[in-house]
């Protein structure tokens, strides 16, 4: 891609964004959090002088990934500020409030002056960049400016552009970075390929996230309650594919609970939920509800998790994990939060981007179906608890266990080279 059809795709997609947020909230919400944004900015940096370490990531999981270097700045070097850019509402809304930075923002749409006015007013010392979610513009600024860039948790497949005879653009845009931490070999061979060997395999980042949440894990009571002497099936981050293909099973099986936590908590997506499933109860409600006022005779056993931000604690209570995604085009979501604790997981057969996933099935922790038929039968026996179960349990903790430590790797060179100081 040229840099003129680039700049003509960033103009035709604030213009879309734009017209899109008369009708989509999601739009409404990417647009509004960009107004005034260098005066927002501006206010927020101060007068402050003290250097400043500027993390980017694309959505809320790209920020999980990185919140481990975040932690461990934080706690070594407590002179940095933190600077949080998102791209997405969906980051940014929940974690606009996050404690461990001192400013979290929206990353403006890249563009020449825009990126030049927005590197000014920050100032970074060091830049994390989470995965993916490449911006010329921003990245040939720090580029001119000798400021140091990481990419950190990087995947690269040989369908990208970055490896085809159109993908100058981009293999300008990896070339900015000072070093590509990437989560596999088969990145580092890609972007051999090309000329570029500035790279480490790292790992991934998650594993230690997730290893740190299950480690800091604090009780639920009121999930206690609803799921004390059942088997459990935690179904995390569904979308309505997969809400359809779990329904017959939670409606045949009263006697299991079923936890189903939605990626999209908006009160039409909830009611659609509680039309699938017939004995059902939002979280709220049963939280709030004094034990003695419970249907004792006929208790519901669908639990829909109505908030943001319960998800990875809940994995502790299951039996079985669920993870959603894997029925359609948004992507199979985190797998991790749930196998860190030991449970075999459970998916819908879109996997292949997912390195995570094709290696958990190939070592026995979780499994992959095609349909609601399989999904029943897959989870039928697993309730079982028998031979099967325990060793995809197993599978599934050592399996997080064993490829914790990418956050050290990173670490070690930050402090190695000295891009970040006492």
């Amino acid at each position: 891609m040229s840099l003129l059809l680039y700049n003509l795709f960033l103009f035709i997609y604030q213009i879309a964004l734009q017209l899109a947020a008369f009708f989509n909230p999601k739009a409404r919400l990417w647009v509004s959090g960009r107004k005034n944004w260098a005066e927002s900015l501006k206010s927020a940096m101060g007068d402050k002088k003290t250097p400043l370490v500027w993390m980017h990531c694309a959505s809320l999981g790209e920020f999980e990934q990185g919140r481990p270097l975040l932690e461990f700045i934080r706690s070594h070097y407590p002179n940095y500020r933190i600077l949080v850019s998102f791209f997405s509402p969906s980051g940014y809304e929940i974690r606009k409030n996050y404690a461990g930075a001192d400013i979290v923002c929206y990353l403006p749409l890249d563009g020449a002056k825009t990126a030049k006015k927005f590197i000014d007013l920050v100032q970074p010392d060091l830049v994390l960049w989470v995965r993916y979610e490449f911006w010329y513009h921003y990245l040939s600024q720090l580029r001119a400016r000798n400021i140091p860039v990481l990419l950190i948790s990087g995947l690269f497949r040989g369908t990208e552009p970055f490896f085809r005879w159109y993908g100058k653009l981009h293999r300008y845009m990896i070339r900015c970075f000072t070093m590509a931490f990437v989560q596999n070999s088969d990145s580092a061979d890609q972007l051999a390929k090309i000329g570029y060997t500035t790279v480490i395999v790292s790992g991934d980042t998650r594993y230690d996230r997730v290893s740190a949440i299950a480690a800091q894990f604090e009780p639920l009571p009121a999930i206690e309650k609803f799921v004390t002497g059942h088997l459990v099936l935690v179904a995390g981050s569904t979308w309505p594919e997969d809400e359809e293909e779990l329904d017959h099973f939670a409606n045949t099986h009263p006697d299991i609970r079923f936890i189903i936590a939605p990626h999209e908590i908006g009160e039409a997506h909830l009611k659609e939920i509680e039309n699938l499933f017939k004995s059902n109860i939002r979280y709220s409600k049963w939280v709030n509800t004094e034990p003695a006022n419970h249907d004792l005779a006929n208790p519901p056993n669908v639990l829909i998790i109505d908030n943001i931000g319960m998800l990875s604690r809940l994995y502790h209570y299951a039996t079985i994990a669920y993870i959603g995604g894997g029925f359609g085009e948004d992507g199979l979501h985190n797998i991790l939060e749930a196998a860190v604790y030991g449970v075999p997981v459970v998916h819908g057969p879109v996997y292949g981007k997912f390195p995570e996933a094709i290696a958990l099935i190939e070592e026995g922790g979780s499994f992959a179906v095609d349909n609601a038929l399989m999904l029943e039968e897959e989870c039928t026996g697993l309730f079982k608890k028998g031979e099967t179960y325990q060793k995809a349990a197993a599978a599934a903790a050592a399996f997080v266990q064993k490829r914790k430590g990418a956050t050290a790797t990173i670490t070690r060179y930050i402090q190695a080279n000295r891009l970040l100081t006492i």
